[in-house]
C-alpha cells in the first residue's frame, strides 16, 4: 500500500488536474475529478484495489484508486467503472493520470514487480444486473499502459510527485454504453483521474451561415460534408459548406453568403440598417448614407425616399441623390430673317441638380384682334411649320422654324424638360415669347411653267419676280399626285430656274411648288400649279431604250481604243516612275504630308517602305528611359524572347502597370529589326480597343517593347476559366470592343491576317483589345486590293478561303476571322471545328459547310457569323456594318432572347439564307440586281433603307417611275426576298 506521504505528494499534485478547462471541441462522458459523490466502482478482488476518497482545499472529493501489492506474486486486479452512456459518440477516447512506482526503488520486491497495467472495455445496451457475476474475459483489451516518468522513494521525500498522462481510443463503440475495466498483474500504482471523452466539431459561424455541432465518422479518414443554414436577414450566395474532421476541426470552408437588402455584416451577424442609412442590393457591404435630398426613418430601409418637392426619375439608381424639375430657359430671344425664324435662350439658371436637361418648342398662331389691338384669338400652328433639327427634344439651346405663314403672329413657349419634369404637382417650366412673321420675305419665283412632257417626265422653268436680297444657293421642287396630295409628297433641287422631274407615272396629274433658298434660308413657296403626264407609248420607251444601248456601246468602244493607245504610249514611263516613288514617295504622300482619308483616320504607313527600319522606329514610338522601368515577374514567352509585367515609373506621373517584351540576347540584327517592327506599327495606332504602345527602348540592352498590361491575358484562355459567367449582353460588349478596334484598323488601311481570340488581351474592366501585329500587311487605297502571302504559316480555322487558296488578304478576309472569333467567344473559348484537321476544315468550308451556333447563342448572333462566313467577299459586311448592328443590339437586348438552339428552321450555311445581307444600302442592293439605274427614284421619294422598301408594292414600285414590265417584276421578287429576311428576324425579336 502507499504510505502517507504518498498520499499528501499525490494531493499537492492534483491541484493541476482540478484546473485543467479542457477543450471545446471535446464532450465529456465522464470526469472522476467533477464527481461530487461516490463513484461505486467495483473491485475484483475485493481487497485488490483500495478506492481513496480527500477532499481539497475547495472542498472538492478527489477519487483515487491505488493499488500497491507487490510483494505478492501472480497478482490479477480488476477495478471496473460504472456504465457509461455513449450518447452521439462513435468513438471514445480515455484520458488517465496515474502515478507509477519504480521497482527498483522497493526494497526486497521479488521479480513479479510490474511498471504496467492494462486497459480493457465492455459494450452493452444497458447496465449490468447489481449482482451479476464479473468475467473478465468479456473484455476487449484496449492497450498495456506504461508510465512515462516513475517515481522513487526520494521523489517521496521532497513531496514530489510526477503525474503521467496518458490518451487511448476506445471504439469503435455500437452500443448504448459501456465500462471500462483496469487491470494490475503487480504494479504499485494510483489512479488519479479518469476523462471518458468523444470529439465533435462544435457548433460555429461560418462565413454568414451557422453549422451544428457534428461527430466525425467512425472512418477516421474521411470528413463529414455540413451544409450551413444563412443567419437571419442573409441569403446564398453559394452554397455553405464545411468538412468536420476526425479531431473535432472544421476544415475547407466552401461558399457564402450574403446580408439581404437593407442589412450589413456585424459580428458574423446581418443586422438591419440605421435610420438615415440604406442598401439597394444584397451583399457583404455596408450601409451607405442617404443621398442628398433623401432620407430614411425605419431601419433595415432598402431605399431612401426623396424629400419634398425632389424626385428620382424611373431608370435612377436608388444610390443617386434626389432632383428636381429645371427652372424655365432664360433670356429667349427671337430672330427673324427672308425665310427663316430663328429662336435661341440661354439655359435655366437652376437645372434641378441633373444633367439630362432638353427643350420642347410649343407653338400657337394667334390670329385677330378687338378694337384696342390686342390678340384675342389663338389656336395650335399649322401643322407643316418646320422645326430644324426638331420641336421636342432639343438638346441646344437654338430651333429654326421654317414655312412659316407670313403677316402671323405666332407665340413659342420653350419648355426645358429633365429626367424628374412631369413628377409630382410642378409647374412647367416655361419661356415665353410672341412674335410677328411680317418681316418673312415673299416667295422670289414667279411663274411656273411647262416646257414638255413625257410618260413618266415634265420640264419646267420659271423666273424671279424681284431681285433678291441676297444671293440664291439653288430651288427646291415639291410636288406630289393631285389624288395623293395629303398623303406624301417628294421634292428635289436644282441649281438652275428649270428642272425635269423623272420617275413619274404615265397620264396623272402633278401638284407643283417651287421655292429659292438663299444664303438668309429658304424663301416661301410659289403657288401651287399643276401638270400632267403623257399617256405610255411601250414602242418608244423600247426605242428609247437601244437608242441609249447603241450610243453607250459605240461610246465605250471609242473610250477603250484611245485609253489603249495612251496605255501602249505611257507605260513605259508610269513603270519607271512607280518603281522610283515605291518606297520614299509613297511613305512622304502618305504620312508625312499628313493625308487623311475621307474618315478622319490617317492612313497607315508600312515600316517596310522605309530603307532604314530604324527611321520608322523613331517615328512612330517614343524612347523610353529604361531607369523608369521596374520588372516584377516573367508572364510568359514570346518568339524573340521572354514577356514580363511591371510597372512604369515616369517622374511627374502616375505609375502605370506595363508588360514588357524582351528581345533575348545572342540576336542577330534581323531579328532586331522584325523584333521592333511590331512596336512601329503598334506606334501609328490610338483607339481604346487596340493594345497601347507606352514606348520602346533601344538604346541599351536589352531591347524592350512597352504596353498596357492586361491583367486577364487572351481572351480565348480567359473565357475558357469562366465557362457560363457572363451574360449575353456583356459577350456582345466585348465583340462589340473588338469590333472597335477592327473598325479602326480597317478605315486606316490596314489589315490584321491573324485575328483570333488568342490575340485579343482583356484588362480588368472586360475591355477587349486588338493585339498581335506581326503578321499584319498594310492594304492599298484601292477597296478592292488583298496581300498575297509569300509563306510562312497560315492560321487555317480563322483565315478566309479566298486567302487560304490564293493567298490573298483583305479586310473581307479579316471580317471572315471576326466571324470565327464571334463563335470563339459565344462558345467560351472553344476551339473551332473542334478536333477536325486542316485539311478537313478547308474541304468542309468549301462544300459550304459553316460552324453552327454554340450552345446558348442567339439566333441573331449566328446570323451575323454566317454574313462574315459569305463566300463572295462583296456579300461580307464591313467592319463600320458590323459595329452598326452590335449598337443595334445592345440598344434592343430583347433581340437576343431567342436562341439558335431554339429555332428549328435557322439555317445552317451562308447559302440558305436570304442574298441580300442585313447590311447594304439602298445603292447596294440595286447594283445586286442590276437596276443601279433607278437609285435617284427610291432616293427622291424618299425610299432611303432596306426596311423602308421591304412594304412596297407594285404600284409603289410604278409611281416612282419604274415603267418597263421586266424591271418591275425584278425589283417586287427582290423585294418580297427581302420581306421574308425581316420577317425571320423580327419573329428572333430583333428590329432592323
Amino acid at each position: 500500500m502507499l504510505s502517507a506521504g504518498t498520499y499528501c505528494a499525490l494531493f499537492h499534485a492534483l491541484s493541476s488536474v482540478l484546473s485543467d478547462p479542457g477543450t471545446t471541441n471535446r464532450v465529456v462522458l465522464l470526469d472522476t475529478t467533477a464527481v461530487l459523490g461516490e463513484l461505486d466502482w467495483k473491485t475484483y478482488p475485493v481487497n485488490g484495489w483500495d478506492a481513496i476518497t480527500e477532499m481539497d482545499e475547495q472542498n472538492r472529493p478527489i477519487h483515487t484508486f491505488q493499488v500497491c501489492h507487490v510483494m505478492e506474486p501472480n497478482q490479477n486486479n480488476w477495478l471496473q467503472s460504472g456504465w457509461i452512456p455513449r450518447q452521439a459518440a462513435q468513438r471514445v477516447y480515455v484520458e488517465l493520470r496515474f502515478t507509477l512506482r519504480d521497482c527498483n526503488s522497493i526494497p526486497w520486491v521479488s521479480g513479479t514487480c510490474k511498471e504496467t497495467f492494462n486497459l480493457f472495455y465492455l459494450q452493452t445496451n444497458e447496465p449490468l444486473p447489481a449482482g451479476a457475476r464479473f468475467h473478465p474475459t468479456d473484455y476487449a483489451k484496449v492497450d498495456t499502459i506504461a508510465a512515462d516518468e516513475s517515481f522513487t522513494q526520494t521523489d517521496l521525500g521532497d513531496r514530489v510527485l510526477r503525474l503521467n498522462t496518458e490518451i487511448r481510443e476506445v471504439g469503435p463503440v455500437t452500443l448504448n454504453g459501456f465500462y471500462l475495466g483496469f487491470q494490475d498483474v503487480g504494479a504499485c500504482i494510483a489512479l488519479v483521474s479518469v476523462k471518458v471523452f468523444y470529439k465533435r466539431c462544435p457548433s460555429t459561424l461560418r462565413n454568414l451561415a451557422a453549422f451544428p455541432d457534428t461527430v466525425p465518422h467512425m472512418d477516421s479518414s474521411s470528413l463529414v460534408e455540413v451544409r450551413g443554414t444563412c443567419v437571419d436577414n442573409a441569403e446564398e450566395r453559394d452554397t455553405p459548406k464545411l468538412y468536420c474532421g476526425a479531431d473535432g476541426d472544421w476544415l475547407v470552408p466552401l461558399g457564402h453568403c450574403i446580408c439581404s437588402l437593407g442589412h450589413e455584416e456585424n459580428d458574423g451577424y446581418c443586422q438591419g440598417c440605421r435610420p438615415g442609412f440604406f442598401k439597394a442590393f444584397a451583399g457583404n457591404t455596408k450601409c451607405s448614407k442617404c443621398p442628398p435630398y433623401s432620407s430614411s426613418h425605419d431601419q433595415a430601409a432598402t431605399m431612401c425616399h426623396c424629400d419634398k418637392g425632389y424626385y428620382r426619375a424611373v431608370e435612377d439608381p436608388s444610390t443617386t441623390a434626389c432632383t428636381r424639375p429645371p427652372s424655365a430657359p432664360r433670356n429667349l430671344v427671337s430672330l427673324i430673317n427672308d425665310t427663316a425664324l430663328f429662336l435661341q435662350w440661354m439655359p435655366p439658371s437652376d437645372t434641378g441638380g441633373r444633367k439630362d436637361i432638353t427643350y420642347n418648342i410649343l407653338c400657337q398662331r394667334c390670329d385677330g384682334s378687338d378694337i384696342d389691338n390686342v390678340v384675342v384669338q389663338c389656336e395650335p400652328c399649322e401643322p407643316d411649320l418646320r422645326f430644324i433639327p426638331r420641336p421636342l427634344g432639343l438638346t441646344g439651346t437654338s430651333v429654326a422654324i421654317l414655312d412659316f405663314a407670313v403677316h402671323a403672329n405666332y407665340t413659342f413657349h420653350v419648355e426645358a424638360v429633365n429626367g424628374v419634369s412631369g413628377l409630382g404637382v410642378v409647374p412647367r417650366s416655361l419661356a415665353n415669347i410672341s412674335v410677328n412673321t411680317h418681316q418673312g420675305g415673299p416667295s422670289l419665283v414667279g411663274a411656273v411653267r411647262k416646257d414638255w412632257a413625257s410618260q413618266n417626265s415634265i420640264a419646267l422653268s420659271w423666273e424671279q419676280v424681284e431681285q433678291s436680297p441676297s444671293d440664291i444657293v439653288d430651288y427646291e421642287i415639291k410636288y406630289y399626285e393631285k389624288e395623293q396630295q395629303h398623303l406624301s409628297y417628294s421634292s428635289m433641287r436644282t441649281k438652275k430656274p428649270s428642272v425635269v422631274v423623272t420617275g413619274l407615272r404615265p397620264s396623272t396629274v402633278y401638284m407643283f411648288h417651287v421655292r429659292a433658298r438663299t444664303t438668309a434660308g429658304y424663301t416661301a413657296y410659289s403657288p401651287s400649279f399643276q401638270f400632267a403626264t403623257g399617256p405610255q407609248d411601250p414602242d418608244m420607251a423600247d426605242q428609247g431604250q437601244v437608242l441609249v444601248v447603241v450610243t453607250a456601246s459605240v461610246g465605250g468602244f471609242s473610250l477603250l481604243v484611245i485609253l489603249t493607245l495612251f496605255l501602249l504610249i505611257t507605260g513605259r514611263c508610269q513603270g519607271y516612275i512607280k518603281a522610283r516613288m515605291k518606297s520614299e514617295e509613297k511613305r512622304r504622300t502618305r504620312f508625312h504630308s499628313g493625308h487623311v482619308p475621307f474618315s478622319g483616320i490617317k492612313t497607315y504607313v508600312d515600316p517596310d517602305t522605309y530603307e532604314d527600319p530604324t527611321q520608322a522606329v523613331q517615328e512612330f514610338t517614343k524612347e523610353i528611359d529604361p531607369s523608369c522601368i521596374c520588372i516584377e515577374r516573367v508572364i510568359g514567352a514570346g518568339e524573340f524572347g521572354e514577356v514580363c509585367s511591371g510597372r512604369l515609373r515616369i517622374p511627374g506621373k502616375t505609375d502605370i502597370s506595363v508588360a514588357i517584351k524582351t528581345l533575348k540576347g545572342g540576336y542577330i540584327e534581323q531579328q532586331r529589326k522584325d523584333f521592333l517592327r511590331e512596336a512601329s506599327i503598334m506606334g501609328q495606332f490610338n483607339n481604346p480597343n487596340i493594345i497601347r504602345l507606352e514606348g520602346v527602348v533601344t538604346k541599351s540592352r536589352p531591347v524592350m517593347i512597352v504596353v498596357e498590361y492586361m491583367e486577364n491575358g487572351a481572351l480565348d484562355s480567359f473565357l475558357r476559366t469562366r465557362d457560363g459567367q457572363f451574360t449575353v449582353i456583356q459577350l456582345v460588349g466585348m465583340l462589340r470592343g473588338i469590333a472597335v478596334g477592327m473598325t479602326h484598323l480597317s478605315d486606316m488601311g490596314y489589315v490584321h491576317r491573324d485575328l483570333a481570340a488568342r490575340n485579343i488581351l482583356v484588362d480588368e474592366n472586360l475591355v477587349c483589345k486588338v493585339s498581335d501585329f506581326g503578321m499584319s500587311r498594310v492594304l492599298e487605297a484601292d477597296t478592292e486590293a488583298a496581300y498575297a502571302t509569300t509563306g510562312g504559316k497560315i492560321p487555317i480555322r480563322w483565315t478566309a478561303p479566298e486567302a487560304i487558296t490564293y493567298g490573298k488578304f483583305s479586310s473581307a478576309s479579316d471580317v471572315w476571322s471576326y466571324g470565327i472569333v464571334m463563335w470563339e467567344v459565344m462558345s467560351y473559348g472553344e476551339r473551332p471545328y473542334w478536333e477536325m484537321s486542316n485539311q478537313d476544315v478547308i474541304l468542309s468550308i468549301e462544300e459550304g459547310y459553316r460552324l453552327p451556333a454554340p450552345m446558348g447563342c442567339p439566333v441573331i448572333l449566328h446570323q451575323l457569323m454566317l454574313h462574315c462566313w459569305q463566300k463572295e467577299t462583296s456579300q461580307r459586311p464591313c467592319f463600320n456594318n458590323v459595329l452598326s448592328f452590335l449598337d443595334k443590339l445592345i440598344l434592343n437586348p430583347s433581340s437576343l432572347l431567342t436562341l439558335a438552339n431554339d429555332v428549328q428552321s435557322c439555317p445552317d450555311s451562308p447559302e440558305e439564307m436570304s442574298d441580300y445581307p442585313l447590311f447594304i444600302s439602298i445603292g447596294d442592293w440595286l447594283d445586286s440586281i442590276k437596276m443601279s439605274q433607278y437609285k435617284n427614284n427610291f432616293l427622291a421619294a424618299g425610299y432611303t433603307t432596306l426596311d423602308s422598301i421591304s412594304t412596297m408594292s407594285l404600284d409603289d414600285i410604278r409611281r416612282i417611275g419604274v415603267c418597263l414590265i421586266g424591271h418591275q417584276r425584278r425589283i417586287i421578287s427582290s423585294i418580297q426576298s427581302l420581306r421574308l429576311q425581316f420577317h425571320h428576324i423580327q419573329q428572333s425579336g430583333f428590329q432592323v
